[in-house]
């Protein structure tokens, strides 16, 4: 038998619906229902209930709950770290500071 690893990349609807779920957690945790988050967060109650079941909300609301949730340093490091495949990419890149993006990419 081949020793095979399979490496299996969630999808971003995968990724929404598990932030969805660690809300949902968070939001028990707290003792809270829905509708006591929702009005914490300042967001509608159906698109809360949808956000829960669906994983669909806009940043804004995804950071008004967070806020509600006392979570918002979990935003802080979104986007903030390059990732390097190898250690030959990081050397390669490592005193490059590009400025703008190509218009293509």
């Amino acid at each position: 038998m081949d020793n095979i690893l399979l490496i299996t990349i969630p999808t971003p609807r995968e990724i929404a619906i598990g932030v969805a779920s660690r809300v949902k957690s968070r939001r028990l945790e707290l003792d809270l229902t829905q509708e006591g988050l929702a009005l914490k967060a300042g967001i509608a109650l159906p698109t809360y209930r949808r956000f829960e079941r669906t994983g669909k909300i806009s940043f804004r609301g995804l950071l008004q709950i967070g806020f509600a949730l006392n979570c918002l340093d979990d935003f802080d490091s979104l986007f903030s770290q390059r990732q390097y495949r190898t250690m030959d990419e990081l050397l390669a890149n490592k005193d490059i500071k590009r400025k703008r993006g190509h218009k293509h990419e």
